[in-house]
């Protein structure tokens, strides 16, 4: 259980937090003492076919408290942070008390500071686009088409932003920098909401993260990458899902079962690290919650 500050029970709250840091057990508490939906902040639980390796709420937990935005998305489908704003403010006309929580900063960023209104990419570029990135010279060709503006906001170790400014680019003819200078009010404000941001000490956390793994592989998580081996590819959105390429190529007969826990555990402590930055630099306003 976590000691939280006080709030109120009709404000909306943001949770954010790295991964394994215990997210959705306070989103869970906070909805069962105090009522509100449980809306998804991560990018990769919107997807179907992964819920162990998501690590997405068991149906007992969905069964305690509404929950919503999880496991909707045809794991083929390039789910954007767009759809994601418009489907939350779906939820939010219905009058419920949101509990947003996840650990995808862009998702917080668009609902708090606002998001630029700039039109899709369409399907024979972003596959160009696709392919490009996975070329050895990939990255390095995108980050040299971009302007320098553009360059200093985004985080050019990150292929993944790289190529969403390139696509923007190629797309519109202005850069991610000038249509981000017109980005509209934010859907809830800071000053609106309730935001919480979970702390935690790295050694603490890169022992939670290694035992949740251990805990997926016991539920089965082995049997649920079989699954989705047959139609697996690797360009697919929901492939992203930390463990599922390693247990993947584990199923191919490419690496051990050993091999693959310990790539994906050091993945995952990864990307807990990126987080970690994000929150740091971007959520200074937002009230630290130490776990651990």
């Amino acid at each position: 259980m976590f000691k939280l500050p006080a709030i109120s029970p009709e404000r909306p709250v943001l949770i954010a937090g790295p991964t394994a840091s215990g997210k959705s057990a306070l989103a869970l508490q906070i909805a069962e003492a105090e009522g509100g939906v449980i809306v998804n902040a991560d990018a990769l639980q919107v997807y179907s076919d992964w819920r162990l390796l998501t690590a997405r709420p068991s149906p007992e937990e969905e069964a305690r408290a509404p929950h919503a935005l999880y496991g909707h998305v045809a794991g083929t489908h390039p789910y954007s942070v767009g759809e994601w704003l418009s489907e939350l403010r779906s939820l939010a006309a219905r009058g419920q008390r949101l509990i947003v929580v996840g650990g995808t900063g862009l998702y917080f960023a668009a609902l708090t500071e606002g998001l630029a209104a700039i039109p899709p990419t369409p399907a024979r570029l972003r596959a160009d686009a696709d392919a490009l990135r996975q070329t050895p010279e990939g990255l390095a060709r995108m980050i040299a088409a971009l302007d320098a503006e553009t360059a200093a906001k985004i985080d050019l170790q990150n292929p993944m932003r790289v190529q969403r400014a390139y696509e923007v680019l190629q797309t519109t003819g202005r850069n991610l920098a000038a249509w981000q200078a017109e980005t509209p009010a934010p859907d809830l404000a800071l000053s609106s909401v309730q935001p919480l941001v979970l702390e935690a000490d790295k050694d603490w956390l890169n022992a939670r993260i290694e035992r949740r793994f251990d805990l997926m592989l016991d539920q089965g998580a082995l049997a649920e990458a079989e699954a989705n081996l047959a139609g697996w590819s690797p360009d697919a959105p929901s492939s992203k899902a930390i463990g599922a390429p390693e247990l993947i190529a584990h199923l191919k007969g490419e690496i051990s079962l050993k091999e693959a826990r310990a790539r994906a555990i050091i993945a995952s402590r990864q990307y807990a690290k990126r987080q970690r930055s994000w929150f740091r630099a971007r959520m200074t306003q937002w009230h630290k919650l130490p776990c651990g």
